[in-house]
């Protein structure tokens, strides 16, 4: 397993290009394919604007820790803050079908998320607060 650098940053919206940036950097230096990076970045790109939409309600003064690793033909990605809490049991599944205007607000970024990683597992800890991790497999480099 190779743990790469940890990235902290802001709760502001203008932090996202630097995560992003922070991940493609990641997935480039453990050689995983492009594909599998750009579904990476997406969904680091969902989660940390929900973290900081939702979880700090467009505060920009907390904190997201943003974390990589890869082990065996698996990326990982982690980010943490000490947002509220966020259950994703809440969360109903998004209706795909149908009229646009007639469909429920949210839930599509959840979604999204889970689509494009094999696995979305959140934790909430009053102590630690809460923790999402991804995981998306590969095969080889691309």
């Amino acid at each position: 397993m190779s743990l790469l650098e940890e990235l902290v940053v802001t709760s502001a919206l203008d932090e996202l290009p630097r995560v992003i940036d922070f991940v493609a950097q990641a997935c480039e230096t453990s050689a995983v394919p492009e594909d599998v990076a750009f579904a990476c970045q997406l969904a680091a790109d969902e989660a940390c604007t929900n973290i900081m939409e939702h979880a700090y309600d467009g505060r920009t003064d907390g904190e997201i820790r943003v974390s990589c690793w890869v082990s065996g033909d698996q990326i990982h990605l982690q980010l943490r803050d000490n947002g509220a809490a966020f259950d994703p049991g809440i969360i109903e599944t998004p209706s795909l079908d149908g009229n646009l205007t007639d469909r429920q607000i949210g839930g599509l970024g959840l979604h999204f998320m889970r689509s494009l990683m094999d696995e979305v597992r959140f934790e909430f800890d009053p102590t630690t607060g809460n923790t999402v991790t991804m995981t998306k497999r590969f095969h080889g480099a691309g």
